[in-house]
Protein backbone atom coordinates (compact mmCIF):
# COMPACT_ATOMS: atom_id res chain seq x y z
CA UNK A 1 0.00 0.00 0.00
CA UNK A 2 3.14 2.36 0.68
CA UNK A 3 4.56 2.14 -2.47
CA UNK A 4 1.09 2.60 -4.51
CA UNK A 5 0.59 5.83 -2.34
CA UNK A 6 4.23 7.16 -3.04
CA UNK A 7 3.13 6.53 -6.73
CA UNK A 8 0.92 9.72 -6.55
CA UNK A 9 3.35 12.18 -4.81
CA UNK A 10 4.42 14.12 -7.54
CA UNK A 11 0.72 14.88 -7.86
CA UNK A 12 0.36 16.12 -4.42
CA UNK A 13 3.77 17.76 -4.70
CA UNK A 14 2.35 19.72 -7.88
CA UNK A 15 -1.19 20.55 -6.20
CA UNK A 16 0.76 21.79 -3.00
CA UNK A 17 3.22 24.26 -4.98
CA UNK A 18 0.13 25.50 -7.46
CA UNK A 19 -2.03 26.08 -3.70
CA UNK A 20 0.44 27.93 -1.86
CA UNK A 21 1.67 30.23 -5.66
CA UNK A 22 -1.88 30.45 -5.95
CA UNK A 23 -2.53 32.06 -2.22
CA UNK A 24 0.87 34.22 -2.71
CA UNK A 25 0.17 35.67 -6.00
CA UNK A 26 -3.91 36.50 -4.61
CA UNK A 27 -1.94 38.34 -1.59
CA UNK A 28 0.71 40.03 -3.49
CA UNK A 29 -2.01 41.68 -5.62
CA UNK A 30 -4.10 43.27 -2.51
CA UNK A 31 -0.68 44.18 -0.77
CA UNK A 32 1.28 45.79 -4.06
CA UNK A 33 -1.53 46.59 -6.65
CA UNK A 34 -2.53 50.31 -6.85
CA UNK A 35 -5.78 51.30 -5.49
CA UNK A 36 -7.08 54.81 -6.73
CA UNK A 37 -11.14 54.01 -6.94
CA UNK A 38 -12.57 56.84 -9.25
CA UNK A 39 -16.57 57.03 -10.32
CA UNK A 40 -15.94 55.77 -13.66
CA UNK A 41 -14.00 52.78 -12.76
CA UNK A 42 -16.65 51.89 -10.09
CA UNK A 43 -19.74 52.33 -12.04
CA UNK A 44 -21.09 49.50 -13.91
CA UNK A 45 -20.35 48.14 -17.49
CA UNK A 46 -22.54 45.06 -19.29
CA UNK A 47 -22.36 44.35 -22.60
CA UNK A 48 -20.64 46.99 -24.51
CA UNK A 49 -23.25 49.76 -23.15
CA UNK A 50 -23.57 51.29 -19.76
CA UNK A 51 -25.93 49.65 -17.54
CA UNK A 52 -29.36 50.90 -17.66
CA UNK A 53 -31.74 51.58 -15.27
CA UNK A 54 -34.67 49.95 -15.81
CA UNK A 55 -34.65 45.98 -17.03
CA UNK A 56 -37.29 46.50 -19.50
CA UNK A 57 -35.81 48.96 -21.62
CA UNK A 58 -34.99 48.29 -24.88
CA UNK A 59 -31.59 47.48 -26.30
CA UNK A 60 -29.49 46.22 -29.68
CA UNK A 61 -29.97 42.78 -30.06
CA UNK A 62 -26.51 42.83 -32.44
CA UNK A 63 -25.19 41.65 -28.70
CA UNK A 64 -26.89 38.37 -28.87
CA UNK A 65 -26.49 37.96 -32.92
CA UNK A 66 -22.61 38.65 -32.50
CA UNK A 67 -22.65 35.72 -29.67
CA UNK A 68 -24.51 33.70 -31.90
CA UNK A 69 -21.97 33.49 -34.29
CA UNK A 70 -19.26 33.24 -32.08
CA UNK A 71 -20.56 29.54 -31.49
CA UNK A 72 -21.47 29.24 -34.80
CA UNK A 73 -17.81 29.54 -35.92
CA UNK A 74 -16.49 28.23 -32.51
CA UNK A 75 -18.68 25.01 -32.68
CA UNK A 76 -17.67 24.03 -36.48
CA UNK A 77 -13.70 24.86 -35.86
CA UNK A 78 -13.90 22.21 -32.91
CA UNK A 79 -15.92 20.00 -34.74
CA UNK A 80 -14.07 19.93 -38.08
CA UNK A 81 -10.78 19.13 -36.64
CA UNK A 82 -11.43 16.11 -35.19
CA UNK A 83 -13.31 14.92 -38.05
CA UNK A 84 -10.99 15.60 -40.62
CA UNK A 85 -8.22 13.80 -38.22
CA UNK A 86 -10.64 10.59 -38.03
CA UNK A 87 -11.82 11.17 -41.34
CA UNK A 88 -10.45 7.50 -43.13
CA UNK A 89 -12.25 5.66 -40.03
CA UNK A 90 -15.33 7.24 -39.53
CA UNK A 91 -16.93 6.30 -43.27
CA UNK A 92 -19.86 7.36 -45.06
CA UNK A 93 -22.24 7.50 -41.98
CA UNK A 94 -20.01 10.37 -40.02
CA UNK A 95 -19.22 12.00 -43.46
CA UNK A 96 -23.01 12.75 -43.93
CA UNK A 97 -23.46 13.60 -40.19
CA UNK A 98 -20.95 15.99 -40.62
CA UNK A 99 -23.05 17.81 -43.34
CA UNK A 100 -26.37 17.52 -41.71
CA UNK A 101 -23.55 19.14 -38.84
CA UNK A 102 -22.59 22.29 -41.49
CA UNK A 103 -26.05 22.65 -43.23
CA UNK A 104 -27.66 23.37 -39.69
CA UNK A 105 -24.53 25.29 -38.87
CA UNK A 106 -25.29 27.56 -42.81
CA UNK A 107 -29.08 27.80 -42.07
CA UNK A 108 -27.67 29.97 -38.58
CA UNK A 109 -25.13 31.59 -40.67
CA UNK A 110 -27.62 32.79 -43.14
CA UNK A 111 -30.04 33.96 -40.40
CA UNK A 112 -27.62 35.95 -38.82
CA UNK A 113 -26.69 37.51 -42.17
CA UNK A 114 -30.69 38.11 -43.24
CA UNK A 115 -30.74 39.88 -39.50
CA UNK A 116 -28.17 42.27 -40.20
CA UNK A 117 -25.45 41.11 -37.84
CA UNK A 118 -22.45 41.05 -40.56
CA UNK A 119 -23.73 45.18 -40.85
CA UNK A 120 -22.68 47.31 -38.64
CA UNK A 121 -23.05 50.66 -38.58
Amino acid sequence: MNAFLLQYLPIVIFLGIAAVLGVVFILASAVLAPKAPDPEKLSSYECGFNAFDDARMKFDVRFYLVAILFIIFDLEVAFLFPWAVAFGDIGLAGFWAMMLFLAVLTVGFIYEWRKGALEWD
